[in-house]
């Protein structure tokens, strides 16, 4: 499958990225960030979505301090213990660093440009919350992102287009963690929160256990329209 590597900006070494290029370019590029279940067939699938969208795709291994090239899914209760002790370990400011050093070169990178956002998925869509906060990514795209609640203070920093997507019935994100998040993003003008009613997390991981076509579709449709609308 295609990958390129890309260096770690502390020095420690470098990982490598999925990259799934559109039929045309020049285009704009999309981070894509893995949910705890590494960058699996699901993640690839993502990006080449988003690829067949127009943009570029780029999609980094940020479990490779703990074990590179990590690919599990979500069809056994091994693989979740597995995955939930990797996110457990996983340093999340580390985590960012290379999400920033990813979307530094993908800007560069022939192709591209040089407009770029990322879309992240579980995990990813908490990171998602994190890099509107601590980076200039031209958007950012957060599906059912966990524990953004405790994320909160970061807000005021968001000052480009932020798109969150939000199961009603996520097992891993409380009614009250919900409605906290959403009284903290009301009034601000650069983040759409958008609750799907009657889903569970994961609900746009097509083939998953709770994958909702209504549901999946429309959010979708909202992130294809952010993405044409910041990235060209």
């Amino acid at each position: 499958m295609p990958e390129i590597t890309i260096q770690a900006t502390d020095g420690s070494g470098s990982f490598s990225a999925y990259l799934a290029m559109p039929k045309q370019v020049p285009a704009g590029a999309v981070v894509m960030i893995q949910e705890i279940f590494g960058v699996n067939h699901a993640m690839r699938s993502l990006s080449d979505w988003v690829a067949d969208m127009g943009f570029i795709a780029i999609c980094p291994d940020l479990f490779w301090r703990q074990e590179p090239g990590i690919q599990l899914t979500d069809g056994s209760k091994e693989e979740w213990d597995r995955a939930f002790a990797l996110m457990n370990a996983f340093d999340q400011q580390k985590g960012i660093e290379d999400l920033k050093a990813t979307l530094a070169a993908v800007r560069v990178m022939p192709g591209c440009n040089g407009k770029a956002g990322t879309m992240g998925f579980c995990l990813g869509g908490r990171l998602a919350f994190m890099m509107a906060t601590e980076s200039d990514a031209d958007c950012n795209i957060s599906y059912y992102g966990v524990g953004i609640d405790g994320l909160l203070e970061g807000k005021d920093r968001i000052t480009r287009p932020l798109l969150m997507h939000i199961a009603e019935l996520d097992k891993f994100v409380p009614e009250a963690a919900r409605k906290a998040i959403l009284a903290g993003v009301e009034g601000k003008p650069e983040v759409a929160a958008h609750v799907y009613p009657g889903v569970d997390h994961a609900f746009a991981r097509m083939g998953g256990h709770s994958w909702d076509g209504r549901a999946a579709t429309i959010a979708n449709g909202r992130t294809a329209e952010l993405l044409a609308r910041c990235l060209g």
